[in-house]
């Protein structure tokens, strides 16, 4: 299988090399990392395009500039792999993560893969606090991941199948991870593999924070959510059909 690796970038110089290394060793040469690059204003667009020079599996491209949910779609309909790992540019990817992930998926039913990470900080380091699935209490269920998300991004790889359900992602949808996870329950089995796969960094220049909002953000994004996931339904609904008709 084919692996496409989707990262959305954003002045991510500091960590990038470190991170980009963790994933190269694990991929094919047919494989490829596709760079949406949003922003590199801290230098480090030279330092993107020299890594793609030395390697061809790198793809540097244009991002879209709306954001990280945008960034990452950007990424994702550029990817031509039968399975896309989501991947940030700081975090740090466990020499077998890859390997076991791949494992996962030779389940035909599996839509999409989720493992644990351990949290470290700026150094790598680990801080001692609870892994994500500990933090999110990680499950599957439309309604427990509502109210509490379970899939997170960097943890996540999903089949190419979704990319027609998933995209585009609704702008009232502040959560591309969330998305991705429900399409892959409506479509079908998400596997949860509790060994940490990769370490996951907090420092502060992350664009995404373990933190909520507000209340009242949060109750007002989750009536957002509700409302997209009615559109999510009839795309799902679209799909299957058309398979039908592939299949006779």
């Amino acid at each position: 299988m084919k692996i496409s690796v989707a990262m959305a970038y954003y002045n991510g110089g500091m960590y990038i090399e470190e991170q980009m290394d963790t994933i190269l060793t694990q991929l094919g040469a047919q494989d490829e990392v596709i760079v949406s690059v949003d922003g590199a204003s801290d230098g480090s667009k030279p330092l993107l395009l020299k890594m793609a020079e030395e390697d061809k599996r790198i793809h540097v491209i244009k991002g879209p500039g709306k954001g990280v949910v945008k960034n990452f779609e950007n990424a994702i309909r550029h990817c031509s792999g039968e399975i896309i790992y989501l991947s940030d540019q700081d975090d740090i990817w466990r020499p077998d993560k890859v390997k076991k992930v791949n494992e996962a998926f030779l389940n035909p039913k599996v839509k999409a893969v989720l493992h644990d990470a351990q949290i470290v900080d700026e150094c790598g380091n680990p801080t001692g606090a609870e892994g994500l699935f500990a933090n999110r209490g990680s499950r599957k269920g439309i309604l427990k991941n509502l109210i509490k998300n379970s899939y997170v991004g960097c943890c996540m790889a999903f089949r190419r199948e979704l990319i027609p359900v998933i995209c585009p992602i609704p702008k009232e949808m502040y959560m591309h991870d969330y998305w991705i996870g429900t399409a892959a329950e409506y479509m079908g089995e998400v596997c949860f593999i509790k060994e940490p796969l990769i370490d996951y960094r907090r420092h502060s220049s992350n664009v995404t924070q373990m933190t909520h909002g507000s209340m009242s953000f949060m109750i007002k994004k989750r009536i957002d959510i509700v409302r997209c996931l009615g559109l999510l339904k009839r795309r799902v609904k679209e799909a299957g059909e058309e398979i039908e008709k592939v299949n006779g």
